[in-house]
């Protein structure tokens, strides 16, 4: 089997889109301090572009949560493999996310986040697949609605391998 990668998103709409959604944050944020929270790995390459255009005072973390799963299925529980450094308590969070898929990972996350009493939680995510989710999440910063397509490129993989693409490309698989 071999795979091809096809651009879905380019680079120069991926960084316009990026401006675009930075405005509105530092709009919506009117200066006052945030935490930029990067959920591992794939936000990485998002978060710092973002980050590059916010015009207010700015601490950056990470998480990397994941889900158990017994087989295919989920059993409802989240894991967190890498947890937050600082308190966020009557801090500004805003998650971001390189793409949010069925949303059960997050959907746990958020819940879990809230009970550590921050002023606000928000969510910024470059790709949404609003066609795959299984539990409402909103999303108050969207980068691009895509259709149900496997994507890799920046920062998003397929076995570790494509996040360093500078665009979001389609991967497909052909028989040899």
């Amino acid at each position: 089997m071999s795979e091809s990668v096809s651009v879905l998103i380019s680079e120069e709409d991926i960084q316009k889109r990026i401006g675009e959604i930075a405005a509105q944050i530092n709009s919506d944020y009117n200066g006052n301090s945030i935490i930029l929270l990067g959920i591992l790995k794939g936000s990485v390459f998002f978060m710092t572009d973002l980050a590059k255009r916010l015009n207010m005072p700015v601490e950056m973390c990470f998480m990397d949560v994941s889900s158990y799963y017994d087989g295919t299925e989920s059993v409802g529980d989240v894991k967190i493999n890498l947890d937050l450094d600082i308190s966020i308590k009557n801090r500004h969070v805003l998650i971001v996310e390189d793409i949010i898929d069925t949303g059960r990972t997050l959907h746990m996350l958020i819940d879990r986040l809230s009970s550590r009493k921050p002023s606000s939680i928000r969510l910024a995510a470059l790709l949404n697949k609003p066609i795959r989710r299984d539990f409402e999440i909103d999303v108050d910063y969207t980068g691009f609605e895509i259709p149900n397509k496997f994507v890799v490129g920046y920062g998003l993989d397929y076995s570790q391998r494509y996040r360093n693409l500078p665009y979001i490309g389609s991967l497909k698989f052909t028989e040899d």
